[in-house]
Formats: structure tokens, sequence, C-alpha cells
């Protein structure tokens, strides 16, 4: 079988598929129609986000078995078309799962005891104690909207802490030990913390828009490390305005690149430009899975699925 690598990943990916006995073939930089022109040469494809791989890629590739998404989510992949032509689908959210859960709770955390603002103003030859005194996690209701691997492994990191954990979810019966599965207006109204991990849907566009945000009864800290497009940005700056919203931890925004590589390229939208000068945003690029341990254990997830269906 041969494969076509789309992106650069851990080297140990192609290093063991070699091993199995898969021709192995690197292409980072040709452009997708350039791909397309030989992809019927392939049995597989390995891709992080480079492209979006769409019906008519899929139709130029006739030969196609499998498609090994090195990340946790398909939304690049047009999924109902390439299991209707029999593509086995892969993704590896096992392999990202506990940084993901790392880097929420390090969100938290940091807004919760102003860690930003305080070390800029060190910086600058500050000290405001007073200004700067934080709050305590112990006490607080934790609300995870989507409950599989990310959300499951920020829950598990939250088990050292005095908290209670809600979880909602379109499927029934994922609530354990750690998550107390609930509807998503008791959610509402418990939740002092919000934290999406949620794939991007048709249900979850733009989810979280003034609407739904009305809704919570008290107000509450939101962390988004799933996916940008789930939060209207504009709408999340009006809730900070008011201060229904208290503070935001993004790593994720709703301005990406559908490739995660790059931000906006035109003019900086006015509700970003807001998100940068306030102390109580905290701002990342995407990084929350991207850890040195995670892209080693992203790539031995896709060999060790290959290897189970494929070998």
């Amino acid at each position: 079988m041969k494969i076509l690598h789309l992106d650069t990943n851990h080297p140990l990916l192609i290093n063991q598929l070699n091993d199995l006995g898969y021709a192995n073939h690197e292409d980072y930089t040709s452009s997708k129609e350039e791909i397309e022109a030989k992809i019927s040469n392939y049995d597989g494809i390995i891709i992080r986000s480079r492209f979006t791989i769409d019906k008519q890629f899929l139709d130029k590739a006739t030969n196609l078995k499998f498609i090994g998404r090195v990340g946790a989510g398909l939304e690049n992949i047009d999924c109902n078309y390439a299991e209707s032509k029999g593509i086995y689908l892969i993704s590896a959210p096992e392999g990202n799962r506990n940084a993901v859960g790392e880097h929420t709770l390090g969100m938290l955390l940091s807004l919760f005891n102003k860690f930003i603002k305080a070390d800029k103003e060190v910086r600058r030859g500050q000290w405001l104690r007073e200004d700067n005194r934080g709050i305590e996690l112990d006490g607080k209701t934790v609300g995870l909207i989507g409950y599989g691997n990310m959300g499951k492994a920020f829950a598990k990191k939250l088990r050292g802490f005095d908290v209670d954990v809600l979880c909602y979810d379109i499927k029934p019966n994922v609530g354990d030990d750690n998550a107390k599965q609930v509807t998503l207006i008791e959610l509402q109204n418990k939740a002092d913390v919000l934290s999406l991990h949620t794939p991007q849907t048709a249900l979850t566009t733009n989810m979280i828009n003034t609407e739904f945000i009305d809704v919570f009864k008290k107000p509450f800290w939101l962390i988004n490390t799933a996916r940008g497009k789930s939060v209207v940005t504009s709408d999340l700056v009006k809730a900070l305005k008011t201060g229904k919203i208290l503070g935001a931890g993004l790593d994720v925004l709703e301005y990406e690149k559908s490739s995660f590589e790059n931000l906006f390229t035109s003019k900086m939208p006015e509700a970003f430009q807001y998100l940068i000068k306030a102390e109580n945003v905290l701002l990342t690029p995407h990084i929350a899975g991207w850890t040195i341990e995670s892209k080693e254990k992203l790539a031995q997830t896709i060999v060790d699925k290959i290897a189970k269906y494929f070998s």
C-alpha cells in the first residue's frame, strides 16, 4: 500500500509505517490541484489541516482506502461522501486529549489569578497586590459542553479541586465519576465556568451567541479550546462589556483559517481589537493540544490505527 503524507508530523509516523511495509511518499508543498492529479496512485493519505478533502478531491482519489488526520477533528474532510466511497476515516483525539486538558486548566487558573496582568505590571515596576487579588476554583461549578475525549480529559484534571463538574452532550449516558451529565438548561442555571469541548459541526457553529449567553443564570467564565467558529466573537465582546461573561480564555478564534496555521490576513476585526486589549481575556494560538508529548502520541495513534485495520 502506498501512503501520501501531506503535512509534516513526528518522524515515528513514517518510520513505523516503513517498518510495517508501507510505501511512504511525502509532498508538503504541491498545490491541491497538483495533489489531485496524482492522488489516484495512493491507497492512503495522512494530513493535518493543510487543505479541505472535498468531493472533487475524493472523486479523483479512485484507489483511496483511508484518510488519517493527525488531530482530533475531521471537519476538513467531507466525511459522509468519503464513507459513501468506502474510505475509512482515522483521527487521533486520544493523542492530544491530555495536552488539551492541561491547557484548559492552565487557562482557567491564569484567568482566576490574573497571572498575565500581574506579570506585565511587575515587569513595568508596578507592585499592585490588591488590584490583582484572585479568586479560587474550589466551590465553583464547572460546566462542560461536549464530553468526549477532550471534555473527559479536562474533567479528570479537575479531580484535585473541590468543584462540581457538570457535562452536557448530545449523546446519552456519557457522564462518569468525574462529571455528572445534565440537561443544557441545568448547566446554564448552575455553571460558574463554561468550557467548550465540541467538534465543529452545523450544531456547534455560532453556538455561543447572545441568545445562548443570556440564558445563563449567573455571570460566568468562558474557556474555548475546541473550535473558534463555535463562538460569535462580537457577541462574546458584548457579554464581556456587560459583565455577563467575567473573562474568557480562547485558544481558538472565529477568524482562524481552516488550516489553523494562520489568523486573518485582512483588516483586524473590531471585536478582536477589543479582545487583545482586554485584561480579562487570555489568548493562545491554537496550541492547547500542541505539546512535545502530544506530537508523538498523535503520530503513534495514527500508526496504531492503520496497523489495526490495514495490516
